[in-house]
């Protein structure tokens, strides 16, 4: 189905960048200075929010089970966006290119349930009570998963580009023992 194309092959790469990107800005900001350890630790929360959705979404068949977790995380992903914010916007000057890269980490969870919803419409609907199936919760293994190689090269994006550059930032954070001034952030 073209909406799985989409997800392996667009969507993910789209969203594992910007985190690399985000990343990126916050090494800039001398995050470790401003925020520090607690905004870094956010963002670690915010890759396994959606991170552990995104695997069934991939691996498991689509059905009521699969979009339940879709939804609980993107709302989870969503609520811990707002106090990651409130941390950021508290402490740093959040520029103009991190602000376009953060709507792009925000847009990509609603993205990518809409994209397996509008492939497993009827589950979706049946999650809600609504449709002509019955809503389904077993954990079924994706029989049309992409291949191995596909995980391993997802498994290797994931180190370098997200869980990689985080769990640094978070150590830096810790390790620094200096923090800029209010005025100075």
């Amino acid at each position: 189905m073209p909406q799985y194309s989409l997800l392996l092959y667009v969507v993910v790469p789209v969203w594992l960048l910007a985190g690399f990107a985000d990343w990126l800005c916050h090494r800039r900001s001398h995050i470790e200075r401003t925020s520090g350890a607690t905004e870094s630790a956010l963002h670690l929360l915010l890759l396994a929010e959606m991170g552990i959705p995104l695997l069934a979404a991939i691996y498991l068949q689509a059905n009521a089970l699969v979009f339940a977790v879709l939804i609980v995380g993107a709302l989870l992903h969503e609520a811990t966006t707002w106090f990651d914010l409130r941390i950021a916007t508290s402490s740093r000057r959040i520029g103009v290119l991190e602000q376009m890269i953060h709507s792009v980490l925000e847009a990509c969870p609603m993205v990518i349930l809409m994209l397996v919803a509008t492939a497993e419409w009827p589950q979706f609907l049946a999650l809600f009570g609504l449709g002509t199936e019955a809503a389904r919760f077993d954990p079924v293994l994706n029989e049309q998963a992409p291949p191995a190689a596909y995980g391993v090269a997802l498994a290797v994006g994931v180190a370098l580009l997200s869980v990689g550059p985080y769990v640094e930032e978070l150590l830096r954070a810790r390790r620094s023992p200096h923090r800029l001034p209010a005025e100075n952030r």
